[in-house]
């Protein structure tokens, strides 16, 4: 049943009221702060006329002084209790119905607001919050006085029909309440099929929002429904608008002489792309020669995007919408039109491109002797998988054989450089899956990371990180005034750093914390220690999550885990907005243009980063399914797994054979009563002592895999 029809009972319709009488008198309050009013004064000023409804009104301002809200200055007679009374913040809730507020202000704590306080907000929301007096021992409370802005305003979900209306029951886990849609609004959904509905309105007396189904999307269960419904829960799109393709078929992909005119030709220089068997955007490609003086000579060719997309067209708006491609477990979605992505851009073989270029003249030991930047135009010779590439560097024969070798021992180099200055090396395996035809999941394999892999790497990290360096240092080292799109990563949080280097002590590694050289050398021993351990996905997992995230900005702070002081995305326009904005800025500065505007690359950078961060929800939400989808088959059946994840109310655990990932719930581990040790990242039996911890050997049995939650649920065995 829908969460809405437990609430059209009357006790729900009675709580409501209570709830909108209680709002309507703080309101009153809130407007009159500095007037003492008694009961008959507040309930003129809703107004209120109805008995039942005024002594309720003279109850909820008693229960508002005990909260203390309002203070008793004489019998009868309150006023509103003066306090640093409002908050501003975003609103973060959890599955109770409870929510925190996140202050903007970064000094301030989080406030806890009660399900009976948030009112209409919903999650995501900006709003203002009255700071309700602290009782003791207790988190600073608050309630919701007004919604300055809605995160979203639509949502996906089930449709579950009444007689002449519906509800939609959003699949968002935070979104707690349906959204009632009237007939006229329904657009001819049927019960049961997946749709997006947008917000219309919230009338003060209704417990639900209204809406109308802006897009019918399928039925559940479906790969192609789910794969959508999973895009518009994180709001991203699926399709582009026609106006946009429209565009860009239109592009004029001729190159003219005088095109050619205004570049560095390097289409005599061999060149080759290297990317995955399924590749269809080739953005980066490799040439190499041999020099007179013994150097070799290396460029790192980027698609020029900017070149065809144009600030104040439809493809640029919609690219720095959507800032960066969607990679789902079945499809991509592009952040360019596939003409562009697929065509126009790609770096295809035997075909004349305009590129983006970093050239550098390197000697054998891998150190630079000249760099150039600039725009160019490449034909790659031959297109390599990484498979390919690989075995012409194992065998050391095969096309392109000798720049390729060449290439490979300086890729490997630059790597052991990286390595030594401090840059943190991760080993987590990457689950992927083997599909059919149409789309559904046949096995799964472990993506290995090889050679041919690392070569492209290196060479796209050289790139990244002088292009950051031209641009943000001066000649004499000193970092310049520049505005520019930096990827930053910050440095651990120590604390984090402490609890991780305690908990790894009791399996034998150590991390010194002295210093940050200190810290990167040990963390580095404990991640090489480790590997073919039991205990290897649990350290790597732990250590990943003392990271930072990497994020966009126009403030430059180094780059913690590759360990360098510059570093930007240059390498990847076609799929990511922030390289265009690097490729302009370049262009600009090499053109001797003057600063550019710093504020406003700053807001690209921010919503570079949020894109960024949804992108990467929807893509583990994909895996998800496609996990549930492929072990649907297997309900029943014994797997050896590892504990992935502890938490209050049940274990993770990842199934060796799959690397699938499911829960088994507290209730279920039934030999024992078991409470959680947080600390520990273990839960622990009450009677027997029993400790189940992150990182542990378990047998398990998959008892259910429900597709529409996306849930794995097991059983110890």
């Amino acid at each position: 049943m829908s969460k809405k029809k437990k609430k059209s009972s009357s006790t729900g319709k009675k709580k409501a009221k209570n709830t909108q009488l209680k709002r309507k008198v703080f309101g009153v309050f809130h407007k009159h702060p500095d007037l003492a009013l008694n009961y008959k004064q507040v309930c003129s000023k809703i107004p209120v006329t109805d008995h039942k409804d005024k002594q309720q009104v003279l109850q909820i301002m008693a229960e508002m002084a005990v909260e203390g809200t309002l203070e008793q200055v004489e019998r009868g007679k309150y006023l509103l209790k003066p306090l640093e009374q409002y908050v501003v913040g975003h609103l973060d809730f959890t599955t109770s119905g409870a929510a925190y507020l996140v202050p903007e202000d970064s000094q301030e704590d989080d406030i806890y607001i009660s399900p009976k306080n948030v009112g209409n907000a919903l999650n995501g929301d900006r709003v203002k919050v009255f700071r309700l007096a602290r009782r003791r021992n207790k988190k600073p409370e608050g309630e919701v006085v007004e919604i300055l802005g809605r995160k979203r305003m639509e949502f996906v979900g089930t449709i579950e029909m009444g007689p002449s209306y519906a509800f939609l029951v959003p699949d968002h886990k935070k979104m707690l309440v349906d959204i009632y849609i009237p007939k006229d609004k329904l657009q001819g959904v049927e019960n049961g099929m997946k749709a997006i509905a947008r917000i219309t309105s919230w009338p003060e007396s209704a417990s639900s929002p209204f809406g109308e189904i802006i897009e019918i999307i399928g039925k559940p269960g479906e790969r192609d429904t789910e794969m959508h419904s999973i895009l518009a829960e994180f709001g991203l799109p699926f399709r582009f608008p026609p106006e946009v393709e429209r565009e860009a078929d239109e592009i004029d992909r001729t190159i003219t002489p005088e095109e050619v005119a205004k570049r560095r030709d390097m289409r005599s220089i061999p060149t080759f792309t290297i990317d995955p068997d399924d590749a269809k955007d080739f953005d980066d490609a490799l040439s190499f020669q041999q020099l007179p003086n013994g150097h070799v000579e290396v460029g790192v060719h980027i698609a020029d995007v900017t070149h065809y997309v144009r600030p104040g067209s439809r493809i640029e708006e919609e690219a720095e919408n959507r800032a960066t491609s969607v990679y789902l477990v079945d499809r991509v979605v592009p952040m360019l039109p596939e003409v562009l992505s697929n065509d126009v851009c790609s770096l295809r073989p035997n075909e004349d491109k305009l590129c983006f270029s970093a050239v550098f003249e390197l000697n054998k030991q891998g150190q630079i002797q000249a760099e150039w930047f600039g725009r160019t135009v490449i034909h790659s010779d031959r297109r390599f998988t990484y498979e390919e590439a690989q075995e012409v560097i194992e065998t050391g024969s095969g096309d392109f054989s000798e720049a390729i070798g060449l290439m490979d021992g300086i890729a490997k180099k630059l790597r052991r450089e990286r390595l030594r200055r401090g840059a943190i090396t991760f080993n987590k395996v990457e689950m992927k899956f083997m599909l059919d035809g149409n789309g559904l999941p046949l096995s799964t394999y472990v993506k290995e990371s090889k050679d041919s892999n690392k070569l492209i790497e290196e060479f796209m990290l050289l790139a990244n990180r002088r292009v950051a360096s031209f641009i943000g240092q001066n000649d004499d080292g000193s970092p310049s005034r520049k505005t520019f799109v930096y990827r930053v990563h910050d440095d651990p949080d120590p604390a984090k750093l402490q609890e991780f280097g305690s908990f790894v002590k009791k399996f034998g590694y150590a991390v010194d914390l002295k210093n940050r050289q200190t810290i990167m050398q040990s963390l580095n021993q404990t991640l090489a220690d480790v590997q073919g351990k039991v205990e290897a996905n649990m350290i790597e997992t732990l250590a990943i999550r003392t990271m930072a995230k990497a994020v966009y900005t126009t403030d430059n702070i180094g780059h913690y885990g590759l360990a360098f002081d510059y570093y930007t995305h240059f390498t990847s326009p076609i799929r990511r907005y922030p390289d265009m904005m690097v490729h302009r800025l370049l262009q600009h500065y090499l053109d001797n243009g003057k600063n550019a505007h710093k504020e406003d690359y700053e807001q690209f950078c921010k919503h570079s980063s949020a894109m960024e961060k949804l992108a990467s929800e929807a893509e583990r939400s994909s895996i998800k399914y496609m996990q549930v989808l492929y072990m649907r088959e297997r309900v029943g059946q014994v797997f050896d797994g590892v504990i992935s994840g502890v938490t209050q109310w049940g274990i993770f655990v990842e199934m060796t054979e799959n690397k699938c990932e499911g829960l088994v719930r507290l209730s279920e581990v039934d030999d024992d009563y078991y409470t959680f040790d947080e600390a520990n990242y273990a839960i622990i039996g009450e009677y027997s002592g029993r400790k189940l911890q992150l990182g542990d050997s378990v047998k398990v049995q998959v008892k259910e895999a429900n597709l529409q939650k996306k849930q794995l649920d097991l059983k110890i065995v």
